[in-house]
């Protein structure tokens, strides 16, 4: 039995916790995406070429794997608040080191930290699962984590308007600001969770591959999820340079694109709900089903009319709300399979699908480079209907046992 202050199994989550939460999440987990729109202003500062820019995006992402599978599971060992504010402060000095990186290598390793300190987001979401009860999971999980999905999705715009005005620099210097604020606020303001769990360390991260191995779930989830974010980040990083080249759009303008994509954190918390109320296969395919639309029209249609950019647009929104949804559905399945091993979950979890979105990231710029937009909407398209026919086969064989 775990100990935390003022809390007990039957109890309901407050709602201005769930807004604490919901709040933190989306300022930690922007910091993964400030650098998604900046790739051409960053890549000409730094003196990088168009393929390597594809690096500024992968290397946080990176990170952020390697907090995810050697950070995350210390949840399940260690204090939980004061493991926030350990990583929150590997988060300030990775952001404090990338605005004022003389070179693209200083810029890169402060990135790789920037990525390792924002796990901090993938502690606080099983933590407010924690502190639910089985009823209201579905829907606690999808508020926080709408507020973690528009934290990724308002990055983007805020990054560029903040460029458009100070320079690209700038988001990092006031990011830094921010996440040392929240710090003090989560130390003071976080109930004290501290799991029962004996496990040494060295033990905890060989139990990593005994879950993975006893867990299809985890499995299946895990690989549905990398085949959507790999597709969700191949977009974001590519959509930039083709609004730039085709459209000839400033970064203002690039921000207002990115500010659309907002809309897609609306299906969060309603696949949480749908989720709670047993619809999670139905939730599942079509949200594969809808991501893998968003990159067919704009595969099609790529020409730089005004109705190819309007289908730019609407597909940014479609496929936000793709990969938003069923990741709420996901995780709402995961945290049900066990509350003593709910870090390791997510951190596996969360690990996988992020390598994904790390292949998909430098993918974007080999791809753009090699054959345009033609192969970028190509790849983008198959990534979700490998994840439906991975699903559909996994559907099938379920029935039959």
């Amino acid at each position: 039995m775990e100990n935390s202050k003022g809390k007990h199994e039957d109890s309901l989550v407050s709602r201005w916790l769930i807004i604490l939460l919901s709040a933190a999440c989306g300022l930690i987990v922007a910091n993964l995406y400030y650098a998604q729109t900046l790739v051409g202003p960053i890549r000409d500062e730094l003196g990088l070429t168009s393929t390597a820019a594809g690096l500024i995006v992968t290397v946080t992402q990176i990170g952020y794997v390697v907090g995810l599978l050697f950070i995350v599971p210390l949840s399940d060992i260690l204090e939980n608040r004061r493991l926030t504010v350990c990583m929150l402060i590997v988060a300030i000095g990775g952001l404090l080191t990338s605005a004022y990186a003389p070179h693209a290598s200083w810029f890169l390793i402060a990135s790789l930290f920037i990525g390792i300190g924002s796990v901090v987001a993938q502690i606080l979401v099983p933590f407010a699962a924690y502190l639910a009860t089985e009823e209201q999971r579905g829907r606690v999980v999808g508020n926080v984590m709408s507020g973690l999905l528009l934290g990724i999705m308002f990055a983007r715009p805020l990054a560029s308007f903040t460029t458009s005005l100070w320079g690209w620099r700038a988001i990092f210097i006031m990011s830094a600001i921010v996440i040392a604020l929240l710090t003090c606020l989560l130390s003071f303001a976080l109930p004290e969770r501290k799991p029962s769990s004996t496990v040494r360390y060295g033990h905890l991260m060989i139990s990593l591959v005994d879950i993975w191995k006893r867990t299809p779930v985890l499995r299946q989830r895990a690989l549905y999820q990398a085949c959507l974010f790999g597709a969700f980040s191949l977009f974001w990083t590519v959509v930039p340079l083709r609004l730039a080249d085709d459209f000839g759009m400033s970064q203002g303008g690039i921000a207002w694109f990115a500010l659309v994509g907002v809309g897609g954190a609306i299906a969060a918390p309603i696949a949480g709900r749908f989720a709670d109320k047993g619809w999670s296969q139905q939730l599942t395919w079509l949200a594969m089903a809808v991501a893998a639309l968003s990159f067919l029209i704009i595969h099609l249609f790529q020409d730089q009319s005004t109705f190819a950019l309007i289908l730019l647009y609407i597909s940014a929104i479609s496929l936000d709300m793709a990969v938003s949804g069923n990741l709420v559905v996901s995780q709402r399945m995961i945290y049900s399979l066990g509350a003593e091993a709910r870090g390791r979950l997510n951190g596996l979890f969360m690990s996988i699908f992020f390598i994904g979105g790390a292949i998909g990231s430098s993918f974007g710029g080999w791809t753009y480079t090699t054959g345009g937009w033609k192969l970028t909407s190509l790849i983008g398209t198959i990534l979700p209907l490998l994840a439906l026919g991975s699903f559909l086969i996994e559907v099938k064989a379920a029935r039959k046992r």
